[in-house]
């Protein structure tokens, strides 16, 4: 069953997401507790090792570069193998670079791992939500990927979690342990799952990337910004909220905990903002993710103690979890049959480029200014974009609708 063979609205005779739960979501969870339990010790671990505060930021910023620089690619590589075989490949290398990452003591090989993580990170997601355009009917669509981001949340949920018990026990290097056995784990989950399309990658002509994007420029101009809007609102969690809770003397077992609170807080609105998207549309649940970011930023200078810095990360989380899937299901809405991995890529590209840019600009304001400064900066830019965002997903729903 392909996601066009049911209209917006229709319940699906004879799909149940149970027949797919494991192959559709075990994955994604598995990956994510491993990433989940890095990110809020990433700047912490190149503080450790010598860095200061710009370089930390950079060093965070680098799992995006990393996604940045592989999303191109990772279309033409999807388009070509499948997302099966793609996921063990991926899920492989990055165990390979977490361990590498354990074991060194350099800040420029610790950046090096981190870069390849993001490269691995791109693919996983693209093969992700390749496989749910294939497994779900369209009137399921957005809760199928509110689920897909819901499990990962739980994965980063469970992530800082065993973060903060390993931390506690052995130290920072712990938690790199743990990312390598989790990819290596979901590359083996990934080699059980169905290849949907084998007999279309066989069959039809391959197409480059830079056709397939062409074709679709507008688009990619349009709703493709929004996209970048709200990775880049999104990337500040793991970028300037860490940096900032160890500004205000956080330790880095707090901050793990206080990131999981806000992963509790992401899960519990998945699946709501799931069934808003396929009820009232897409609009309803982009707007909350970039306008409670901006809130949060705005807010965050006065947060000195775990408490408050705790209530801002839970009211990014609150828009963030409503929006859980947004990114995936826009994709999946407008791309193409024919050259479809090769436009996801193009996809992931606009998500990774606000990633990685969001990233960079608290690198570079904490370079020139206080990281209150880079706060502010980015609660600003983060109310701009949320007239952007509303503005393309409600002309996307008018169009759906008509």
């Amino acid at each position: 069953m392909t996601s066009g063979d049911t209209e917006r609205g229709e319940a699906p005779a004879g799909f149940r997401f149970r027949d797919i739960g494991l192959a559709a979501y075990g994955p994604s969870i598995v990956n994510a507790i491993g990433h989940g339990a890095v990110m809020p010790i990433l700047a912490l671990r190149a503080l450790e090792l010598g860095a200061d505060v710009p370089t930390a930021a950079f060093v965070v910023a680098l799992l995006g570069i990393g996604s940045l620089f592989a999303s191109l690619p990772a279309g033409a590589m999807v388009a070509r193998i499948g997302e099966r075989r793609a996921l063990t490949a991926v899920g492989t290398l990055d165990a390979v670079a977490m361990s590498f990452a354990a074991l060194t003591d350099s800040v420029l090989a610790l950046g090096l791992a981190i870069l390849v993580s993001g490269m691995t990170w791109t693919v996983f997601l693209m093969a992700r939500q390749g496989f749910m355009i294939d497994a779900v009917p369209l009137a399921l669509r957005a809760r199928a990927m509110s689920g897909l981001g819901g499990s990962m949340r739980v994965g980063v949920l469970i992530g800082p979690l065993l973060g903060a018990g390993l931390i506690h026990v052995g130290g920072l290097t712990w938690v790199f342990w743990l990312a390598a056995a989790m990819s290596l784990t979901s590359a083996l989950l990934a080699r059980a799952m169905p290849d949907f399309g084998s007999e279309r990658r066989g069959a039809a002509p391959h197409l480059s990337v830079v056709s397939v994007l062409a074709a679709h420029r507008r688009t990619l101009l349009t709703l493709g910004v929004a996209v970048v809007i709200i990775a880049a609102s999104r990337s500040l969690r793991s970028g300037l909220l860490p940096l900032w809770a160890e500004h205000v003397g956080l330790s880095a077992s707090t901050t793990s905990l206080i990131f999981a609170a806000a992963a509790a807080v992401d899960i519990a609105f998945f699946f709501p903002g799931g069934w808003l998207m396929d009820t009232y549309g897409r609009f309803v649940v982009a707007v909350p993710v970039v306008a409670t970011t901006a809130i949060g930023c705005l807010f965050l200078p006065l947060a000195t103690n775990a408490v408050t810095v705790g209530a801002v990360m839970v009211v990014m989380a609150v828009g963030n979890g409503l929006g859980s899937g947004i990114v995936m299901t826009l994709g999946a809405d407008t791309a193409p049959v024919e050259g479809r991995a090769q436009y996801l890529g193009g996809w992931r590209l606009c998500g990774d480029i606000g990633v990685s840019g969001g990233a960079l600009l608290v690198s570079a304001v904490a370079a020139a200014a206080p990281l209150a400064a880079a706060s502010l900066v980015m609660g600003g830019a983060a109310v701009a974009g949320t007239v952007w965002v509303g503005y393309f997903t409600r002309r996307l729903d008018r169009a759906s609708r008509g």
